[in-house]
C-alpha cells in the first residue's frame, strides 16, 4: 500500500484505540492503595501490579508487535484487542492478587496493539505527514496512560475498583468495532518467518547505534515517569494529604496537558530539529523532579512537577519514535519493538525500584532517584548524539 493522506477521522480513531488499548495498564495506580487493603498488599506488593503490567507489556513487544511486519495488520489488530478485553473481565472478577496479577498480565500482553497502531499510521500517512501523524497517535498513547488514572479513581469512588476493569472492557470491545469497520486492510512482506523476525529484532539492535541510544533514552525515560506515578498514590493516600482514589485519580488531568506537546514535538522533528527537542526534554526531566523534593509539603510543588514531567516526556519519546522509524522504513515493527521493550522494562524497573525506595526511604529516596536518572539520561544523549548523523531528515 502506497503512503497517501492519512484521513483525520482514521487518525483519531487510531490515537483513541491507542489510548483505550494502553490505558488498561494503568488503572492499578491511584487504586494501589484501596486494592493493597483488601487484597492484605504491604507497597511492594502493591507495586507489583503495576510492574506485572509493563512486563507483560514488554513480552507482548518482543513476542507480538514484529508479527505486523508479517501478517494482516488490520487482523492482528482486532485480535489483540479482544484478548486485551478478556484479561480486563478477568481482572474484573478476581478474588485474589493471583488472579488479578494473572489479568494483568494478559492484559499488558495483549494491549501492545497500541505498538502496532503507531507504525500502522506511519505507514498509512504520507511522508511529509508521518511526524504528525506519529505525533498525534502518540498524543493518544499518553492521553490514555494519563487520564487512566482519572478514570479509575472516579469510577472507583462510584462504585468499586472492579467497576473500572469490566468498564474498561466494554470500552475496548466498542472501539475493536469500530477499528474493524475503519481500517484499511494492509498486507506486509518481511519474508521471514516467525523466529527469524524475532531474532531480526536483536540484530537491529546490534546493528544501529541510533536504535541503541534512542532504546536507552527510551527506558531512562519511562523509568522516571513510572517512578513518580507509581509511589505518588501512596504519599497522597496518606497524611497530611489522606485523599480518595477519585482525587489522586485527578492529577491525570494535569499531566494529560503535557499530551498536547505531542504533535508540536513530531512537527519539529519533520523540520530537522529532532536535537533540539531531545535535548529540550531531557533537561525538562531534570528540573521537572526538583520541586517534587517539596511533594510531601505543597500541592504546588506537586503541580508543577506532574506538568513539567509529562511535557518532558513527551518530547523525548516522540522524538524517539520518529528517529527510530528513519533507520528502516521496511522494518517499522521490529524497529518499534527494539525501541518499545526497552522502554516498558525501563518503566517496570522504575516502578520495582520507586515502590521499594518510597517503603525504605520515603518520597526523598524516590526523589533522589528521579534526579540522579535524569542526570544519566543528559551524560548519555551528550555521549551518544552523533551517531544519528546519517539518518534521513
Amino acid at each position: 500500500m502506497t503512503s497517501t493522506a492519512l484521513p483525520t477521522p482514521l487518525l483519531l480513531l487510531m490515537a483513541m484505540a491507542t489510548g483505550i488499548s494502553v490505558a488498561s495498564n494503568y488503572y492499578a495506580q491511584p487504586l494501589l492503595h484501596t486494592i493493597a487493603d483488601q487484597l492484605e498488599l504491604n507497597y511492594s506488593g502493591a507495586g507489583i501490579i503495576v510492574t506485572t503490567a509493563q512486563l507483560g507489556y514488554a513480552a507482548g513487544l518482543l513476542l507480538l508487535v514484529p508479527l505486523g511486519d508479517m501478517i494482516e495488520r488490520r487482523r492482528l489488530v482486532v485480535i489483540m484487542m479482544l484478548l486485551a478485553t478478556v484479561g480486563l473481565v478477568i481482572s474484573a472478577l478476581s478474588t485474589n492478587l493471583a488472579v488479578l496479577l494473572l489479568g494483568t498480565a494478559m492484559t499488558g500482553v495483549f494491549s501492545v496493539v497500541a505498538q502496532v497502531l503507531v507504525p500502522f499510521a506511519a505507514t498509512l500517512a504520507a511522508p511529509e505527514q508521518r511526524g504528525r501523524a506519529v505525533g498525534t497517535v502518540m498524543s493518544g498513547l499518553l492521553i490514555g496512560i494519563l487520564l487512566a488514572r482519572t478514570f479509575a479513581g472516579a469510577l472507583s469512588t462510584l462504585g468499586n475498583w472492579r467497576l473500572v476493569y469490566l468498564v474498561a472492557a466494554v470500552l475496548m470491545l466498542i472501539t475493536t468495532l469500530l477499528l474493524w469497520r475503519a481500517l484499511p486492510r494492509l498486507s506486509t512482506h518481511a519474508g521471514l518467518g516467525y523466529a527469524a523476525l524475532i531474532r531480526s529484532v536483536g540484530r537491529l539492535l546490534a546493528t544501529h547505534p541510533a536504535l541503541r541510544l534512542r532504546a536507552a533514552l527510551g527506558a531512562l525515560t519511562f523509568a522516571l515517569f513510572a517512578a513518580f506515578w507509581t509511589p505518588v498514590a501512596f504519599l497522597l493516600s496518606n497524611p497530611p494529604w489522606q485523599f480518595s482514589d477519585a482525587t489522586i485519580g485527578l492529577l491525570g488531568l494535569l499531566g494529560a496537558a503535557g499530551a498536547l506537546v505531542a504533535p508540536w514535538a513530531g512537527r519539529q522533528v519533520d523540520r530537522g530539529r529532532a536535537r533540539l527537542t531531545t535535548t529540550s526534554g531531557l533537561v525538562l526531566l531534570l528540573l521537572g523532579w526538583l520541586p517534587l523534593f517539596w511533594a510531601e509539603r505543597s500541592l504546588v510543588a506537586i503541580v508543577i512537577g506532574v506538568l513539567v514531567l509529562d511535557i518532558a516526556v513527551q518530547l523525548v519519546h516522540i522524538t524517539n519514535l520518529n528517529m527510530v522509524y528513519r533507520i528502516d522504513p521496511d522494518a517499522r515493527n521490529r524497529l518499534n519493538a527494539a525501541y518499545m521493550v526497552s522502554y516498558f522494562l525501563g518503566g517496570a524497573t522504575g516502578s520495582l525500584a520507586s515502590a521499594w525506595l518510597y517503603g525504605h526511604a520515603g518520597w526523598t529516596g524516590v526523589t533522589a532517584f528521579g534526579v540522579i536518572t535524569s542526570l544519566v539520561g543528559l551524560a548519555l544523549w551528550w555521549r551518544g548524539h552523533r551517531c544519528e548523523a546519517h539518518l534521513p531528515a
